[in-house]
């Protein structure tokens, strides 16, 4: 499934052949939902990527054979359920994959914080560190929970930007109203949440997020644990203010109407991308793979006439998205002297440091924790969770940041590790049990070799499983935790050009590996022995293969400076640009990074609001 190309001889020719309503660079999730939303508006629309595979960030990878990776998002919160429901993806095969369990930060001493959904367990969680902590926690939540009923507005709203150009008398009313709409709209969410919660809100904006955690915990292990959502995808510390927005950000997703809960995708994070693209498909959307765009075509009027692609095919349209990053769409794909001095200027000083490195690993066994050990050979609540490595306190969290800020990669990295196969079986090779002569209470797992890999470990896997489960027992009666895992590392700081070696220098990249490795060890021993193969990816892989600038997973910074009416620049924020029938449906655009689909559905909406005006 995931090596299905969309392209085709025929599709080739039919490109080129025709003058589309529409053109989208870039078959990333975003990308796909804009092209589906304009589709079902009646327009022809085509995608254009340039992998092999659709998904962008959002893709699964078979990389180590029967094993496959989501190799750069890991989990599914943030997805908008408007366009859940719209796009009717649950209908085309999206499946969520909820946990037993949310968070679990093991400690060194032997204690552990494992969150679920039960409220009473929670309390018990914590009031096993502070007593005053577990009173305060619902709290707390409850608190974020009102905030983002005001960011679920802003999210599935276009920023209300200032006309640009010429405008007849009509579109100047228009506008006028549909921004005075928005503004009052936006004041009756501000009035519902009263004066008081109101301020607490821009606090949280502008505050650090040890000041923010600070005023309201006193336990370490907490407070990390929670400004672990803080730093995700950053250079900036916990200390910096404004950093308590990216915390809010990333508890503002659902999982079925449960706020915060993030979940595993069954086959991958590739299967959000396939959904989306099965609804644009069954719209009339085109996609191909293998297509690259190596410019726009500009008429001298300075309205878009199309694409160029890397074989010197011309396709033409007047109206194209971009789901590529601010910086690769302004300053590669569209053509020097088309576009103002400022707004070049804006675009290249904007932010696109990012500190991370996602490995993704092949493991030959389920990780067990020192500190939470079983009796028994199965799946726990804590392999279900968001895993929180090396967040025992936020000092350590702003000593990984130090590092990265002096040109080192950290020493004790800060990660996030999950196991989407203690969910899905559908992404790990299938246990396969051999009858023999003899009972010999052994278990054989088909091997697997790639990448960096222990080939005779693959060819050789045998484990002796007791004499319990006798050599008859069916595959589907086995132990969820028998056979073999990917588990994903989301690890934070890295700089992009360290300042002790290069990430082009096959020593110093498995170097940064093993360290992590190693300090998953402390917590789970014997996980580096585990290991079959990985892959990974430091910022500049992300720039070279996804197209990510700076390796910024958001297509640029979440600060406070860049984001609403200012993301991506300020003045341009509605998803139109300086050039006419050119529009940015991506991450770069409002309201940011993560899988939510709003920044596609959100684009399409303004192009299909243009398009309206010119037969109206």
């Amino acid at each position: 499934m995931w090596r299905r190309s969309f392209s085709s001889a025929s599709a080739t020719r039919t490109l080129k052949e025709k003058k589309w309503d529409a053109l989208v660079i870039g078959g990333g999730h975003n990308g796909l939902t804009a092209a589906a939303y304009l589709a079902r508006g009646g327009l022809s629309v085509a995608v254009l990527e340039r992998r092999h595979v659709i998904g962008g960030a959002a893709v699964t990878e078979e990389l180590i054979p029967g094993f496959k990776f989501s190799r750069c998002s890991y989990l599914q919160s943030l997805l908008r359920p408007s366009v859940i429901r719209e796009l009717e993806l649950k209908k085309h095969g999206l499946k969520l994959l909820k946990p037993t369990a949310t968070s679990f930060t093991p400690c060194l001493d032997g204690r552990y914080m494992l969150f679920g959904f039960d409220e009473e367990h929670n309390y018990s969680e914590i009031a096993k560190f502070s007593k005053r902590d577990a009173d305060a926690y619902p709290r707390y939540e409850s608190q974020l929970h009102k905030f983002c009923k005001l960011m679920d507005f802003l999210l599935d709203s276009h920023p209300p930007e200032t006309l640009h150009g010429d405008s007849s008398f009509k579109d100047q009313m228009q506008d006028r109203l549909q921004k005075s709409v928005f503004w009052a709209c936006c004041m009756r969410h501000i009035v519902s949440l009263g004066q008081k919660d109101m301020v607490d809100f821009v606090e949280l904006l502008l505050s650090p997020t040890s000041k923010v955690l600070n005023k309201w915990f006193e336990t370490d292990v907490l407070k990390a644990t929670i400004a672990g959502d803080a730093i995700i995808g950053s250079m900036a510390s916990i200390h910096a203010p404004g950093s308590g927005y990216v915390l809010l950000h990333h508890v503002m997703g659902e999982t079925d109407g449960d706020r915060n809960v993030w979940s595993h995708v069954e086959g991958g994070m590739g299967s959000v991308s396939l959904a989306i693209s099965k609804a644009a498909c069954e719209a009339g959307a085109h996609i191909l793979t293998n297509a690259e765009v190596s410019q726009l075509m500009i008429k001298d009027s300075g309205e878009v006439n199309g694409i160029l692609m890397a074989n010197g095919t011309q396709v033409h349209s007047s109206i194209v998205l971009s789901n590529a990053t601010p910086y690769k769409t302004f300053m590669e794909l569209v053509p020097q002297n088309v576009l103002p001095d400022d707004f070049i200027h804006a675009i290249k000083c904007a932010d696109y440091n990012s500190g991370v490195t996602k490995i993704n690993v092949a493991v030959d066994k389920l990780p067990e924790f020192h500190c939470c050990k079983s009796s028994h050979l199965e799946v726990g609540p804590q392999h279900t969770a968001t895993i929180r490595i090396g967040s025992e306190s936020m000092e350590e969290i702003d000593s990984a940041c130090r590092d990265a800020w002096n040109g080192l990669p950290s020493e004790r990295p800060v990660m996030e590790m999950t196991i989407p196969t203690s969910l899905d079986k559908t992404i790990s090779p299938p246990v396969i049990v051999r009858r023999r002569k003899k009972p010999t209470n052994m278990l054989s797992v088909s091997g697997v070799t790639h990448l960096m890999y222990d080939q005779q470990k693959c060819e050789e896997q045998d484990s002796t499983i007791g004499e319990e489960m006798g050599w008859l027992t069916p595959v589907r009666n086995l132990p969820s935790s028998v056979g073999k895992h990917v588990v994903s590392l989301f690890t934070q700081y890295t700089p992009y050009k360290p300042s002790d070696g290069s990430w082009e220098d096959p020593k110093y990249r498995e170097s940064y590996a093993r360290k992590c490795f190693n300090l998953i060890d402390e917590y789970s021993p014997g996980f580096s022995s585990s290991v079959i193969g990985y892959d990974m990816l430091t910022p500049p892989d992300l720039e070279r293969e996804f197209g990510l600038t700076g390796g910024n997973i958001f297509h640029g910074a979440m600060g406070l400076d860049s984001l609403f009416l200012m993301r991506p620049i300020k003045g341009w924020s509605n998803y139109r640009t300086p050039v006419r029938g050119l529009y940015m449906c991506g991450s770069g655009s409002h309201p940011g990074g993560g899988v939510t689909g709003a920044p596609g559905r959100n684009a399409a909406h303004v192009v299909l609001q243009d398009v309206k005006k010119l037969f109206r």
